[in-house]
């Protein structure tokens, strides 16, 4: 009868039938080693947020019609609880307040178009971070949290690329 049990393959770095993700890889998953650079990057976050309010008010000034503008205040809504959903985590965890960022000032985009790329890419960067946030969180009501932040940015993408191909913007 043959052997069936997995074998670590050392130049691949993992158990091939029991461990797709590299042993180096599996670090960025475990609780509590990533706690400390998850806490970092939630203070990130919370300026990041505070930035993208800023950025989204100048393309609400921007936007050419009313439904465009309600869909991106309604984004800027969800970025400002966000921030607080952050600071709730934050705070929760080391028992310190986060500071509220002080004159946030972004350059505005050249163009509506401009704008609309850049968030576009900025939320799928900022779900990209927050899902490693999202791995340092033991406690289910942060994994609820967080879950929802992460959801939110990936909406606030799909709307965004409405947005961009409903204006006929170009690459």
């Amino acid at each position: 009868m043959p052997n069936h049990m997995p074998h670590v393959d050392p130049q691949m770095g993992f158990t091939p039938y029991t461990s797709p993700i590299p042993v180096q890889l599996q670090e960025i998953y475990s609780y509590p080693q990533n706690l400390q650079t998850a806490l970092e990057m939630i203070e990130e976050a919370v300026q990041g947020e505070g930035e993208d309010r800023v950025f989204y008010q100048h393309l609400i000034s921007m936007a050419p019609s009313e439904q465009d503008k309600e869909i991106i205040r309604g984004i800027r809504d969800d970025e400002v609880k966000h921030a607080e959903l952050f600071r709730q985590i934050y705070s929760q965890l080391t028992g310190r307040l986060l500071p509220y960022p002080e004159d946030v000032s972004v350059k505005p985009p050249a163009s509506y178009c401009d704008g609309l790329k850049k968030a576009i890419t900025g939320e799928q960067s900022a779900v990209e971070r927050y899902r490693r946030i999202l791995y340092a969180m033991e406690n289910r009501i942060h994994v609820n949290m967080m879950t929802e932040i992460i959801t939110d940015e990936l909406r606030h993408g799909i709307l965004y690329n409405y947005l961009y191909a409903k204006n006929n913007c170009r690459v």
